[in-house]
């Protein structure tokens, strides 16, 4: 079965970036390069999705939600 996941990459100010899955609570990883952080992504969205499967449980995506980035310009 094919799952779609949004990750949500944070730079950190000491360096590398915070992955975050929003559809996955918890999910959370970091890499040191934005290749790396994708990669350990897949990584913990893949561990997450066998752990839920192992127990039964319902797997949620993001195949339904849709994107958009806001930007707020304040004087």
């Amino acid at each position: 079965m094919q799952y779609t996941y949004k990750i949500m990459l944070h730079k950190e100010p000491e360096g590398g970036y915070t992955v975050l899955v929003p559809a996955l609570p918890g999910c959370i990883t970091y890499g040191e390069n934005v290749d790396e952080a994708i990669a350990m992504a897949k990584d913990a969205i893949d561990i997450y999705v066998e752990e839920l499967q192992s127990r039964g449980e319902q797997i949620p995506d993001d195949s339904n939600t849709l994107e958009y980035s806001l930007n707020l310009v304040r004087a």
